[in-house]
């Protein structure tokens, strides 16, 4: 093996074991966005039905016996 070739397969091993590539980690995971959209959706779901059953037992003791 000539000596340049030996020379510059050492700087590619430096160089590639220099710094990694960058990682692009932009947003969230789809797991996380979905779990996160499910959260959203159950609490406006636990608000509706709380206002509804409050709506419906005030209707209910206006009634009265």
């Amino acid at each position: 093996m000539q000596v340049k070739s030996c020379l510059a397969i050492i700087v590619g091993f430096i160089l590639n074991a220099k710094e990694p590539p960058p990682r692009d980690e932009r947003g969230l995971s789809q797991s996380a966005e979905t779990a996160i959209l499910i959260a959203g959706a159950v609490g406006v779901a636990i608000f509706v039905v709380g206002i509804i059953t409050r709506f419906v037992r005030a209707k209910m003791t206006d009634l009265g016996p």
